[in-house]
């Protein structure tokens, strides 16, 4: 379906979800970068699957060029091709509301990637870090790593789906802004910041360990919340 750039523009504006919340790349940068490349492949005529399976092809090639070439350079090019496969998975949603053809299946393979995504990478440096004769506790992070993103992207859906849907509070536009920051770390465009400086032994240890022990820390506290909340239905 192929809709006029203007047009495509204007429907742009209505096809937003809420920001408030979201981590500050996705919320400041990803987003409205998915939104452009989003008019773009609407203009051309893009489905919103075929811009899901150009992300899905994007990430891979990263994940292939981090685990098979053990040279400081894999880096960097890893990390900007999942950065752009981070934006069509931006533009993919954007672009379905754009042409109003959102729907379960669509949202589905979206999430389908992401869910196989999100744990490749951290294989991917696992094979990186072996290939490059790292320290073995750090692939060992890398491992755990890959189980905690899986465990933690499930736990999201499932309570998503079984937690009651609760309407915005007054205070949400400032308390959101401050919490996009907060929420920063555990957004995957800072892994795939972190993972440039793969080249860079004791600097990629130092923030991939770090990143990971955020990741555990606010995992902790996710799962003890939704618990609660669960346990009170």
């Amino acid at each position: 379906m192929r809709i006029p750039y203007a047009d495509a523009r204007r429907a742009l504006a209505s096809a937003q979800k809420a920001g408030a919340g979201v981590p500050a790349y996705l919320r400041w940068i990803n987003r409205p970068l998915g939104g452009r490349t989003a008019v773009i492949a609407a203009s051309w005529g893009a489905s919103p699957n075929g811009v899901t399976a150009v992300s899905a092809l994007v990430g891979l090639v990263g994940v292939g060029v981090l685990a098979g070439v053990p040279e400081w350079w894999a880096g960097p090019i890893a990390a900007v091709l999942l950065l752009i496969g981070y934006i069509l998975d931006s533009a993919d949603g954007q672009l379905a509301r754009i042409q109003k053809r959102g729907g379960p299946a669509g949202e589905w393979l979206d999430h389908v990637v992401d869910g196989v995504r999100a744990p490749l990478v951290h294989i991917a440096i696992a094979v990186h870090l072996l290939r490059t004769d790292a320290w073995p506790w750090l692939v060992l992070v890398a491992g755990l790593f890959s189980v905690l993103v899986s465990g933690w992207f499930l736990s999201q859906l499932l309570a998503e789906k079984l937690l009651p849907k609760t309407p915005p509070s007054p205070d949400d536009g400032r308390r959101g802004i401050l919490e996009s920051f907060v929420k920063q770390p555990q957004d995957p465009s800072t892994t795939y910041v972190v993972l440039a400086f793969i080249g860079l032994p004791f600097a990629f240890a130092v923030l991939y360990t770090a990143l990971f022990a955020w990741h555990v820390l606010i995992f902790a506290g996710s799962l003890r919340r939704k618990y609660t909340q669960l346990t009170a239905l």
